[in-house]
């Protein structure tokens, strides 16, 4: 029996099963008891965006033939320059355990899917399959599992209306109303992706707040921007690209019902805080967290996934950084990492390692005396960031990569624990010059970022994981961003004119990604 709470999965409740259970047979029963119009398919091109086809339903032997066989479309449209557009046929089919009732369309069933070719094979060149691949190339090496969540840091920007209770600049970080005036509006971004996705773990004012925008873009010139954060729970990573873009489309939904606009895009303004969208990552091995051993150490596989995770960071800028803006916001003294190395609970650092209540358990019962139930729990919850992504980055790539130096650490083991153990750092890696400059960098454009593509691309397309046609677009698409001494430009500006130039740059395809 399904136990309800109020932000329990719809269908789960309707159908008394997991999402994991759900057949075609459960889908047309929805269909027909909510007497819905339609089956809206979703799926992911290469920006990372979500896409839809709306698939209307009047018999169930038409509902029952588009859930089992799904439909046909033009793939070159899709996937541009990765496809030859004389063999673009692609069939796109529904994820069944994906199915939720659309909040913002009534009457449609909405289910992601992946792509098949001709012959009936999984479409490898798509970002979800190629996530897909890589996590299971994981698991068949290596006998472990990899789970990952991310942290989705967005602006929203609204005409200011209300002065009371002004929020100040830079000090947004878990505001509560009345200074937070978009709280609201997050509590229910947060009730509709809980009840769609279930792996919600909090939500917050972040630090950035920009009291009125300027900009030439008159989405967001003369409106006031707060920050907010919305923090999942770990997820076996072929999930968890399904549910940062779902997310995103979410948020995006309900910002715009409020006459909002939702901005992911990495920097807005010099001096405020940039949109990161760091991902978390967990071994499990059977079920079980092996992120450290049994004194509470970090464990040998710990340690090899920090070095691979390190010695892939450069590339791995291809999906997690791909706007100039990136550059940006990828500066000293923001938070946010330029070197490459790790570190516990230092936010200046590229991997961190974040608290996991490693040596303490039950912290309430200090303060709850009446409490006479002890909490236990056997296992840990410990994980490692990674920090260098934004809100550009192309979410099922950027994991497919992560799980792809995964498996590298694991194989090459002792590489990888040696460049863990030479790029460990404490306290603050800026006051010492001789460290800093010890440490590898991280491009400084997306033209670096393409170069280190190109460079590592046997990382990536060893045993065609990556296919070669798709490291080649994702190169020239970064290219294409003509920021290779963008640097240098600014530098050689006026405080005034490069503060303008900077906004051109930062506010260029806003909602691009």
């Amino acid at each position: 029996m399904i136990e309800g709470f109020a932000l329990a999965h719809p269908l789960e409740m309707q159908l008394n099963k997991t999402r994991s259970e759900f057949t075609r047979a459960d889908l047309i029963h929805v269909i027909k008891q909510n007497q819905l119009e339609r089956i809206t398919f979703h799926y992911t091109d290469l920006n990372g965006r979500l896409h839809e086809l709306k698939l209307p339903v009047c018999d169930e032997a038409r509902a029952d033939r588009v859930l089992a066989n799904g439909e046909r479309l033009d793939g070159s449209s899709i996937f541009k320059g990765v496809i030859d557009p004389g063999l673009s046929d692609l069939y796109i089919v529904p994820l069944f355990s994906s199915a939720f009732l659309n909040p913002f369309e009534p009457g449609s069933l909405d289910v992601m899917c992946r792509f098949f070719t001709r012959e009936g094979s999984p479409a490898a060149f798509t970002p979800d399959i190629l996530l897909q691949q890589s996590a299971d190339a994981f698991h068949r090496d290596t006998g472990l599992d990899l789970l990952a969540m991310g942290e989705l840091e967005f602006y929203l920007f609204r005409r200011a209306e209300n002065e009371l209770y002004p929020n100040e600049v830079q000090a947004g970080y878990h505001a509560s109303p009345p200074f937070s005036k978009a709280s609201p509006i997050l509590n229910e971004m947060l009730s509709v992706i809980t009840r769609i996705l279930g792996s919600v773990k909090y939500a917050h004012g972040e630090v950035g707040f920009i009291p009125s925008a300027m900009s030439e873009d008159p989405q967001i010139h003369g409106k006031q921007g707060e920050q907010m954060e919305i923090e999942f729970l770990p997820t076996p990573i072929h999930q968890t690209g399904d549910i940062l873009v779902l997310a995103k489309w979410i948020i995006r939904n309900i910002a715009f019902q409020h006459g909002m606009l939702a901005v992911f895009a990495p920097k807005l303004e010099e001096g405020m805080a940039g949109n990161g969208l760091h991902i978390h990552m967990e071994l499990q091995r059977d079920g079980r967290n092996i992120m450290r051993t049994s004194d509470g150490e970090l464990s040998r596989e710990t340690l090899q996934l920090i070095g691979g995770v390190a010695t892939y960071a450069p590339s791995l800028t291809a999906f997690g950084n791909t706007m100039a803006s990136s550059y940006l916001r990828l500066v000293p003294h923001q938070e946010a990492p330029t070197r490459i190395c790790w570190s516990a609970s230092n936010r200046s650092a590229l991997i961190r390692v974040p608290l996991g209540w490693t040596k303490t358990n039950d912290l309430a019962s200090a303060l709850n005396a009446q409490q006479d139930q002890p909490y236990t729990v056997d296992d840990s919850v410990q994980t490692i960031e990674l920090r260098s992504p934004d809100g550009s980055a192309i979410p099922h790539l950027l994991l497919a990569g992560i799980a792809t130096a995964a498996r590298w650490s694991m194989r090459h083991h002792d590489e990888a624990t040696a460049v863990a153990e030479s790029q460990h750092v404490t306290g603050n890696i800026f006051t010492d010059p001789t460290l800093l400059k010890s440490l590898p960098s991280l491009p400084s454009s997306c033209a670096a970022s393409a170069s280190r593509l190109v460079a590592d691309r046997h990382l990536y397309e060893q045993e065609g994981i990556f296919p070669e046609r798709l490291i080649d677009r994702l190169a020239a698409l970064l290219r294409e961003e003509k920021d290779h001494d963008l640097a240098e430009k600014l530098a050689g500006l006026s405080d005034e004119e490069r503060a303008r130039r900077s906004r051109q740059i930062m506010h260029a395809g806003l909602n691009r990604r």
